[in-house]
């Protein structure tokens, strides 16, 4: 009985730190005053963190990637003085 118990608590941790942070597709777009600086450092948080920028934008500032949530919430964090618009990426359909 103790080794289920052990072998139960051992897999828990063992999963824990196995465990990888959810990937998602988001469209992050900033208003045309801000600084390319700062969408820059965005995209460097990302890259950095082993998300990918899959599309740069040309008619409006901004770009779209696949990140882990926990780095999104830092990178909207950093855009939010700029009004940085953080958004899942998701088809979209006409009925």
């Amino acid at each position: 009985m103790k080794l289920t118990t052990l072998l139960v608590a051992a897999l828990t941790v063992v999963s824990g730190a196995v465990a990888v942070d959810v990937q998602k597709s988001v469209i992050i777009s900033y208003p045309a005053e801000t600084p390319d600086s700062v969408v820059d450092q965005a995209k460097k948080a990302i890259k950095d963190s082993g998300g990918i920028i899959t599309h740069e934008y040309q008619l409006i500032k901004g770009f779209a990637a696949k990140v882990g949530e926990k780095i999104l919430e830092n990178v909207a964090a950093m855009g939010k003085p700029y009004n940085a618009l953080v958004e899942e990426d998701e088809v979209v359909s006409i009925n």
